[in-house]
């Protein structure tokens, strides 16, 4: 069957041979199974129709037998009844069974040879099928992997490195600027701070000074 010339492919799992070929190997994975599916199918119902017409061969000859015997046992009740004649016609009968008893176990030897080889190809078909099978997932999942690998890889490559990094410098120097900007900024504040401190406290003490003058001079002291 073809399709076991390229269930070949799956069975070495190359996936990325597959991908060589610019196949999808997920898709042909799936389809290979399916196609697997079908002739395991075909097959077996090849072998039912195969057996059924072995059981029908087999009925034939076991009938022809059975009516050989029969006239072989009339010919002996015959002869046992000294009609020597009605034996020689019983036997005559038989002698034609005998040769459609051999003609039928040829017959059905031969189907049971066929019989038997489509068992074994039904049998290598389905066990090829469970393998196959049993590698779907593992393969479904290498085929992802390659690709995202793939993918990855492209996108890295479109990647321009050096002209992102320059951006990423160019940033941070400015960042840099900007925090040296607000370091003075905040240091200078805290000179403002201290100097406007200092006037308060020297307006503090001249209105403490000029309150004890006063008090000095309405006592007269």
């Amino acid at each position: 069957m073809a399709i076991f010339e390229r269930i070949a492919d799956i069975l070495q799992a190359n996936i990325n041979d597959l991908i060589d070929k610019a196949e999808d190997p997920v898709k042909m994975v799936k389809q290979l199974i399916l196609e697997m599916e079908e002739d395991v199918d075909e097959a077996t119902q090849a072998l039912g129709q195969a057996m059924g017409s072995q059981k029908l061969a087999a009925k034939e000859l076991a009938d022809a037998r059975a009516k050989v015997a029969d006239w072989e046992d009339k010919a002996k009740l015959a002869l046992r009844n000294d009609d020597e004649e009605l034996a020689r016609k019983a036997l005559d009968a038989k002698v034609g069974l005998d040769e459609q008893v051999a003609a039928l176990e040829a017959s059905y030897n031969g189907i049971t040879e066929q019989v038997d080889k489509l068992k074994d190809q039904v049998q290598t078909l389905k066990m090829k099928l469970e393998e196959a099978r049993s590698r779907q997932n593992v393969l479904i999942a290498r085929a992802k992997m390659a690709e995202a690998s793939a993918g990855v890889a492209e996108s890295i490559s479109s990647v321009d490195t050096d002209s992102a990094f320059a951006k990423l410098d160019k940033l941070e120097r400015k960042i840099v600027e900007q925090e040296s900007v607000a370091e003075a900024m905040t240091e200078v504040g805290a000179v403002d701070v201290a100097t406007e401190k200092t006037f308060d406290e020297m307006a503090h003490t001249a209105a403490v000074d000029d309150e004890l003058a006063r008090l000095k001079s309405e006592l007269g002291l």
